[in-house]
């Protein structure tokens, strides 16, 4: 696409002054969608995710680059500008850019902007249109309010490694963090949706407001049918490893030559699948006619379904139970993922020429618009790479003036 084709937010500037990944997935949300986002670095050292390597990119000659694989994946249709916050001169900048944005996104600890005159209250009297997003573990007030947040540690305290792993009694039983930062993605998805509701609430009330997103509240929320159950019932659930607390089949069960996973939402699915793998009678058996019933046995059921799946491979039986319209699925690597017709066919994987690695493949953005389509104009920014120009562009200062910022070591 055009670098100047107008995106959703094309009119929309976003200041943000995250790093790591709640925030900067955030951000890349607008920028994606076609905001200006203008991300605020630390001088010589920048976002923290730049150095968080190996694996590190290869450059064009194969060498490697000091280009961080993790921060390219969150910082795509930026532009990086670096500022000594903790500086006279820093500070103002930010108060100046701030005044010309739209958007401010900060994942600072509760509190610690405003000792640099950059909390919301300082910036919202000098720009009133302004929606201020804050991202911390836990939020602007309660008693954790102070404390820093992880997502490793929310995972844990907002109660997701609890019904994640197999059971105590299991072999490699116990509790388990999923295999990305996902409280941080989570975060990063509400922070988004809640700063486009305060953009469009200001196109009524002409102002703009305080967005308090924090880690635990979105990890909470997102326990969903599993919270729910607990405040159904009274009784915290527990782990099950792939399985389902409330559907049954609904888990990995093993093949000739691996493994599969059983989707099975249904009466009819459970019905077919018995049928193909040469068991009707399962589904006539009282115990099992049922989701209800085979929830209540479940542990009398599944040990024969793995039985009846060893018989087949994997292929097989994905072969012929999409023939029957029972779902069902390989396990995937990573790898085999990008491999996948379908991931190619959505075009899941784009490439992009970075400054310093040069040609970069990154993962796409998942969000298809048919009128206004997200527009991949910006590659994630080398450290300070639009400095001057954001300079001059939004703020109108001269070369000279920022040579001068340069030299003091406030840019």
């Amino acid at each position: 696409m055009a670098q100047d084709a107008a995106g959703a937010l094309s009119r929309i500037r976003v200041l943000d002054l995250s790093r790591v990944l709640a925030g900067p997935w955030a951000t890349q949300i607008l920028g994606d969608l076609g905001a200006d986002v203008i991300k605020i670095e630390r001088p010589e050292a920048g976002d923290d995710t730049r150095g968080w390597g190996p694996p590190w990119m290869p450059d064009e000659q194969g060498r490697e680059s000091r280009v961080a694989a993790y921060y390219l994946c969150a910082n795509r249709n930026k532009r990086s500008v670096t500022v000594d916050m903790a500086s006279p001169e820093g500070q103002d900048l930010i108060r100046q850019l701030a005044r010309q944005s739209d958007v401010l996104v900060e994942n600072f600890k509760a509190g610690g902007l405003a000792r640099y005159g950059l909390d919301y209250d300082s910036l919202k009297a000098i720009n009133p249109r302004l929606v201020y997003c804050s991202i911390t573990g836990f939020g602007q007030t309660g008693p954790y309010a102070a404390r820093a947040g992880y997502d490793f540690l929310v995972q844990g305290l907002g109660g997701l490694m609890s019904v994640t792993g197999r059971p105590d009694d299991q072999p490699g039983g116990g509790p388990m963090k999923v295999g990305v930062a996902l409280t941080d993605i989570l975060t990063g998805l509400y922070a988004a949706n809640a700063i486009q509701a305060a953009l469009a609430a200001r196109e009524h009330t002409g102002l703009g407001q305080h967005v308090d997103m924090a880690l635990l509240d979105v990890q909470v929320a997102c326990l969903a049918n599993q919270a729910m159950n607990y405040l159904a019932t009274g009784n915290s659930p527990g782990r099950l490893g792939n399985a389902h607390p409330s559907i049954v089949p609904y888990q990995d069960f093993p093949t000739a030559d691996g493994y599969m996973i059983l989707a099975i939402g249904n009466d009819g699915q459970f019905a077919r699948f018995c049928e193909e793998a040469g068991r009707a009678d399962l589904a006539a058996d009282a115990r099992f006619a049922t989701n209800r019933a085979r929830v209540e046995h479940r542990d009398a059921l599944i040990p024969i379904l793995r039985h009846l799946t060893t018989a087949r491979t994997t292929a097989q039986w994905i072969d012929a139970l999409e023939s029957r319209a029972v779902p069902c699925g390989p396990i995937n690597a990573v790898g085999q993922v990008f491999q996948d017709p379908q991931v190619q066919a959505r075009g899941l994987r784009i490439d992009m020429r970075h400054p310093e690695a040069g040609s970069v493949p990154l993962v796409a953005s998942p969000i298809r618009l048919s009128d206004t389509p997200v527009n991949y104009r910006r590659p994630p920014p080398a450290l300070g790479e639009h400095t001057a120009q954001v300079l001059e562009e939004v703020l109108g200062l001269t070369p000279q003036a920022i040579e001068t910022l340069r030299g003091q070591g406030t840019v």
